[in-house]
């Protein structure tokens, strides 16, 4: 397995020499780690997972969020309209993070505020045209020319952009983290993730529309997949749109009045 380069904003200020150290003790035996107190940045090459990285880090006490992955990262905003500029009752970010840069493997990380409470379909759809909204993205992303399923079925029962279900409590908020042995960051570049607004029956369902898109109903929200930042290239601390820091972020709405906080 190669290893790739991973970056971490993390909760950490000059001169903190004392948690420096702790933090290399934390990471050590994960690869060359190059901390820089000033800007708060962590990069580490490593053949681990980024999550098994994130997690010692936050071992220590201090927070961190990914901001770069050596190039091998994509990312879709979500809304109703599927453009980037909209700001909807619908909200959320999906991320795709490539776990080798040599096998397929994608870990995918997502956060939709303003959904109903319940199962919502989850997909990747094979293009990318939101000229018409999400009904214009096409169908579930098929290039094997299967049957819709499971994410957990083999390759010749699912769809490879059958992602299964997202689950919104009550404050209409989903949040989920899953690896998806098939798919690749290259491949789904370009496309578009839907949320539908009934749950995804995985191809179980006793009709012919439920080997199509598992009965998942209407298209509510969706977002174009693009490339992500990768090592340096996206390092910010506070959002320039609504001054939320990135500590914060993680523990707030995408939309409304909540998300404001003053400074």
């Amino acid at each position: 397995m190669g290893s790739v380069k991973i970056e971490f904003a993390v909760q950490m200020k000059k001169g903190d020499e004392a948690y420096a150290n702790t933090l290399r003790k934390a990471l050590d035996g994960l690869g060359e780690v190059d901390i820089d107190l000033k800007e708060g940045r962590v990069i580490v090459q490593t053949e681990s997972p980024w999550s098994e990285v994130h997690d010692k880090i936050e071992a220590t006490g201090r927070k961190a969020v990914l901001s770069g992955f050596g190039g091998q990262s994509a990312v879709a905003l979500i809304n109703t309209t599927g453009s980037v500029v909209d700001r909807t009752p619908v909200q959320g970010v999906v991320r795709f993070t490539a776990i080798s840069a040599k096998k397929p493997g994608v870990l995918v990380d997502v956060v939709v505020d303003g959904l109903e409470p319940g199962l919502h379909g989850f997909h990747i759809h094979e293009s990318g045209d939101v000229s018409l909204g999400c009904a214009s993205v096409g169908d579930h992303y098929n290039p094997r020319q299967s049957r819709h399923g499971s994410p957990e079925a083999s390759r010749s029962e699912r769809h490879a952009g059958d992602l299964g279900n997202l689950r919104a409590d009550e404050s209409g908020r989903a949040k989920i983290r899953f690896v998806d042995a098939e798919l690749e960051v290259a491949e789904i570049i370009g496309r578009a993730v839907v949320i539908t607004a009934s749950a995804d029956d995985l191809g179980l369902g006793a009709n012919e529309q439920s080997l199509i898109d598992g009965n998942s109903g209407e298209r509510i929200a969706c977002g174009i997949i693009a490339r992500s930042a990768g090592i340096m290239e996206n390092f910010k601390r506070i959002c320039a749109c609504d001054g939320v820091t990135l500590w914060d972020e993680r523990n707030k709405p995408l939309a409304g009045k909540e998300r404001s906080q003053k400074l």
